[in-house]
C-alpha cells in the first residue's frame, strides 16, 4: 500500500530542499556544480517572482523525496508546459511508490493549469530512471540533445 503524501514546499522547507538537492548531486556525480548561497534559493523558490515550485514527498511524517518544476512553453502547441527540472527520491525510499505519486501528482497539476506536455530530461548513463520512465508511460527521446551555455561561455555569447 502507498503511503505517500505530497504537498507543496514552504520557505520553510529551504533546509529540507538542499538536504535533497545535494543527496541529487551525491547520486549523479555532480556535487562539484552545488550552489551553497542559500539566500538566492529562497529567493529562486519563495521570492516576489519565483522561478519554479517544489512538491515534497513524505512517508507518514519522513520526507523521502521531491521534485522540482516550472513552466516552459510550446510555439507548437501555443500553451505552456510543465518542465521537471529534478526528481529524487531517498535512496532507503525507493521501491515504494513515491517516485510514482511524485509524477502523479505532477502531470494532475499539469492537467490542472492547462499545460500541453509534461517533460523532463534524464541522464544517458542513469538506466534505472529511464527503465522506471518508461514504466510510467513516458517516451525518451533519442532525437532531442540539450545545449547548454554557463559561465565565461555566457558572458561571451552575451558579448557577441
Amino acid at each position: 500500500m502507498n503511503t505517500t503524501s505530497i504537498r507543496f514546499a514552504t520557505v520553510n522547507d529551504l533546509p529540507l530542499i538542499q538536504g535533497f538537492i545535494r543527496a541529487l548531486a551525491r547520486y549523479e556525480k555532480l556535487e562539484h556544480q552545488v550552489s551553497d548561497d542559500a539566500a538566492a534559493l529562497r529567493e529562486s523558490l519563495f521570492g516576489e517572482r519565483p522561478a519554479a515550485e517544489v512538491i515534497l514527498a513524505f512517508d507518514e511524517d519522513t520526507a523521502v523525496g521531491f521534485a522540482v518544476f516550472f513552466h516552459n512553453f510550446s510555439t507548437f502547441l501555443g500553451r505552456r508546459g510543465l518542465y521537471l527540472e529534478d526528481l529524487f527520491v531517498a535512496p532507503k525510499a525507493r521501491g515504494k511508490g513515491h517516485g510514482k505519486a511524485l509524477l502523479r501528482h505532477l502531470a494532475g497539476v499539469a492537467l490542472q493549469r492547462g499545460c500541453g506536455r509534461f517533460e523532463w530530461s534524464v541522464l544517458d548513463w542513469n538506466e534505472p530512471a529511464i527503465r522506471f520512465y518508461r514504466s510510467q508511460g513516458a517516451d525518451v527521446m533519442s532525437d532531442w540533445r540539450i545545449c547548454r551555455v554557463t559561465g565565461d561561455a555566457l558572458v561571451r555569447m552575451a558579448a557577441g
